[in-house]
């Protein structure tokens, strides 16, 4: 598939409570199970990192991830369906990974619903490795959904990794 790139240069920018109904209507367009605008909110006030993806004056995406005793974990990473398919959920993610490098982290997690192959792709294809899961993690239509849990671990210059 070829895709026409944009005439309009992506930005990544910090967000804002003033972001949070941009965030949450991309969120209810992408997802059949979406977070809670109050979910949004509680990430902000909790001081997580949280960047948007703007193409002209308009937020197509955005990620939301968190780090501690050396370990990153990405909570969230969603591209507007308009917006899909032009490497912009590429570019959130490889901002997400630079970000918490330079934090010092050695690692990044995070889960991704069994059957959301597009992004499990996205993630291998970035290094990620499935390193296990977690059963009946996710909301689905029929109950729950399993939930694979992916690393990638990041090389540390003074032990040669």
């Amino acid at each position: 598939m070829t895709v026409t790139p944009d005439k309009q240069h992506p930005l990544i920018r910090r967000l804002d409570l003033d972001d949070v109904d941009r965030i949450h209507e991309i969120e209810l367009l992408a997802y059949a199970f979406p977070w809670s605008r109050g979910l949004f909110v509680d990430c902000l006030r909790a001081g997580y990192a949280f960047f948007g993806l703007q193409v002209g004056r308009e937020l197509a995406g955005y990620t939301i991830f968190n780090w501690a005793a050396g370990e990153a974990h990405l909570l969230n990473l969603c591209i507007h369906p308009d917006w899909q398919q032009r490497g912009y959920g590429s570019l959130l993610l490889e901002y997400a990974i630079n970000h918490v490098v330079r934090q010092g982290n050695e690692s990044m997690y995070l889960e991704v619903r069994a059957s959301n192959t597009r992004a499990a792709r996205l993630y291998r294809n970035r290094g990620f490795r499935v390193i296990g899961s977690r059963r009946s993690y996710y909301q689905a239509g029929d109950g729950r959904e399993d939930a694979v849990v992916m690393r990638l671990a990041f090389r540390s210059p003074d032990r040669g990794d």
